[in-house]
């Protein structure tokens, strides 16, 4: 009989998608197979020590945790330190895409195309971008803090919920189309899983609230031709390469025309409930969030930091 992998899962945090990643972390939990996997439950916001402690007989952590200090490189540094193998990207990866403008600045040498950006730090700041723009904290994720702004009345509160949430905000031009996302797997050689469309209520756009209370459709695979799909997922996997993730991502997109696709940002740690958008990628294609664990599991064994 095989020994079991003891499989440490890091959850909670102290970001505003605390509550995201306690659902997500879950559910991982639920899914895990218990004939291969010891589970060790961790809240980063209170267990670090406890991790310290227990390091050596931590095989592998699947670092389920969103925004700041879990996706932005600070929790993988620190399992770096202690020589523990993880889900996901490393620390310069995971940094660069938590951070909007550093994301789009990458998108841009690489020749994918994104909306027109600019950044601002204070309400003074003169905006460049035209109407109708998106206001987004520079290091956020769930779409926390964002707004479409329309008309001018819009702006100043628009600001006011961004700049609460930090100091550098993404003025971000406002790009009208079918809204797509592309899940990646894999480290040395990516592969994409089938494209989801997302249609937001009417009148609405993808925020926090219309991702968890069911009101938004999901539609797999997207109602687009093969020759977008193939062009879409070929973007996704060079915008994985660019950034340097490893294991997992997810790209979220907006098609224009029909030939044109803009790259809006890319996820190191997108949602793992059961439900959510890459467990359901990968389940339309035979994979089960259970054999997607498993897999998550070897490609963290098996990559190169």
């Amino acid at each position: 009989m095989l020994q079991k992998l003891s499989v440490a899962v890091l959850m909670g945090g102290t970001s505003s998608e605390r509550d995201i990643s306690l659902i997500s972390a879950n559910e991982v939990i639920k899914y895990l197979d218990r004939n291969k996997y010891n589970i060790l439950k961790y809240d980063t916001a209170k267990d670090i020590d406890r991790i310290v402690k227990d390091r050596k007989k931590i095989d592998v952590v699947l670092p389920i945790l969103h925004g700041p200090g879990g996706e932005d490189g600070e929790i993988q540094g620190f399992l770096d330190i202690l020589g523990l193998p993880y889900m996901g990207s490393n620390v310069v990866s995971s940094a660069i895409a938590m951070d909007k403008y550093a994301t789009k600045k990458i998108y841009k040498y690489a020749g994918i195309l994104t909306p027109k950006f600019q950044i601002i730090k204070s309400k003074k700041d003169k905006i460049t971008i035209k109407l109708p723009f998106v206001v987004k904290p520079v290091s956020q994720g769930s779409s926390v803090g964002t707004s479409i702004v329309k008309d001018k009345k819009q702006i100043s509160k628009a600001l006011d919920d961004a700049f609460k949430l930090e100091n550098r905000i993404i003025i971000e031009e406002f790009i009208k189309g079918t809204e797509i996302t592309v899940p990646i797997i894999g480290n040395e050689n990516p592969k994409a899983l089938p494209i989801i469309e997302i249609v937001p209520p009417k009148g609405k756009f993808f925020d926090r609230k219309n991702k968890y209370d069911n009101t938004t459709q999901e539609i797999i695979p997207a109602r687009i031709s093969k020759k977008l799909t193939q062009k879409a997922q070929k973007i996704a996997v060079k915008a994985h390469k660019e950034i340097g993730c490893l294991g997992l991502s997810r790209t979220d997109m907006i098609i224009k025309t029909k030939n044109l696709i803009y790259v809006l940002e890319t996820n190191t740690i997108p949602g793992m409930t059961s439900e959510s958008l890459f467990p359901k990628s990968a389940r339309a294609t035979g994979i089960s969030f259970t054999k997607l664990l498993d897999r998550l599991i070897e490609l963290a064994l098996d990559k190169k930091n």
